[in-house]
């Protein structure tokens, strides 16, 4: 009897292995350019913050805004922090506008995923071109 070939969705697995989260950030991802496409680039960040969380509600996705988080020293509160947004409770959004990024605005993020107990973040950049960065974290506090 002569074996099967794999299938196409195999072949792709054996390729390059799923990414933490992958089809939730790929929908994520999908609001972005949407919200991008129909607003283009000079609003303020606050005005894609608000058009990305009714596009995500229109995809049936959860969305939480301005989640703030304590942060913890040596097991002792030091602080708080903010994310702008959490979507389905695990995936961390930073939104920034402007002409660029600056290099603090991934360690925003990373800072974020680490106040918080979530591990996978996306930064979205409303710029002259839209884009994007995935950060994954291993978060101590989830093992």
């Amino acid at each position: 009897m002569t074996p099967k070939p794999p299938d196409q969705t195999q072949q792709l697995a054996t390729v390059r292995p799923r990414l933490v989260d992958e089809e939730l950030t790929g929908q994520v991802i999908g609001a972005f350019y949407t919200v991008y496409n129909k607003l283009g680039y000079g609003f303020r960040e606050s005005v894609y913050s608000r058009a990305l969380t009714i596009e995500l509600r229109h995809c049936g996705l959860r969305v939480e805004r301005e989640v703030s988080f304590t942060v913890y020293y040596d097991g002792e509160v030091v602080g708080r922090y903010r994310i702008d947004h959490l979507v389905e409770g695990r995936l961390v959004l930073e939104i920034k506008a402007g002409k660029s990024l600056s290099p603090t605005d991934r360690d925003q993020l990373l800072n974020g995923l680490r106040a918080s107990d979530h591990e996978v973040g996306l930064l979205f950049h409303f710029g002259p071109r839209p884009s994007f960065y995935r950060v994954v974290a291993e978060n101590e506090r989830l093992k």
